[in-house]
């Protein structure tokens, strides 16, 4: 049996949560455990609506407040229930996300931003946090003629270089042994199997 339950997926633009959120339910599945795969803002129907919202440029706490909004009713409806039957559950994006934009990237006060979050969450956190990453330059390239991206996803590259510094003092502050940084630029199947092996999947 997997000690890891709740495994969160954060990454800067194009650093391939996706693929990987993918490998890793193939891996899991292929061992016998259900898995939920779910993203951030969505997995809900409130939470796809609120996405659809953060396509608008909203005031920095508006922002914060919908991501918000869209994590609790996924959290309360779907994340919850899903690790109360024993199921695994990937989320692409959680709460560092939250700390990486708005709190590094914004510049607003990370206190406030993990009070709001603890309040929103009720402190589900994740056991392992993967993060993937990469220059925003070549991420940003990645994702060059997407239109799926909410606001965030199209800021100018100095905001996303604060993002990628604001996640590598978030991963340096994580207690041991549940972030793991990898280099999104290696082939995905090694990426693949760096992250299982981290999360115990023989």
């Amino acid at each position: 049996m997997l000690a890891t339950m709740f495994v969160a997926l954060e990454g800067g633009e194009g650093a391939g949560k996706s693929t990987l959120a993918a490998a890793l339910r193939e891996r899991l599945e292929a061992a016998g455990r259900e898995v939920v795969l779910v993203r951030e803002p969505g997995g809900t129907r409130a939470g796809e609506q609120v996405r659809a919202l953060l396509h608008e440029r909203l005031a920095p706490w508006a922002e914060v407040f919908a991501f918000l909004t869209a994590r609790a009713q996924l959290v309360a409806e779907v994340i919850r229930p899903a690790l109360a039957r024993g199921a695994f559950v990937i989320c692409d994006r959680y709460e560092a996300s939250t700390f990486a934009y708005q709190g590094h990237g914004r510049g607003m006060p990370l206190k406030a931003l993990q009070t709001a979050n603890r309040l929103a969450t009720g402190g589900t956190t994740p056991n392992v946090t993967i993060y993937l990453d990469i220059d925003p330059t070549v991420g940003l390239a990645r994702k060059q003629g997407e239109t799926e991206a909410v606001a965030t996803g199209l800021e100018a590259v100095e905001f996303h270089r604060r993002v990628r510094r604001g996640y590598h003092v978030i991963g340096q502050n994580s207690a041991p042994g549940t972030w793991l940084t990898l280099d999104a630029t290696r082939p995905p199947a090694e990426i693949a199997a760096d992250a299982s092996a981290f999360i115990g999947i023989g």
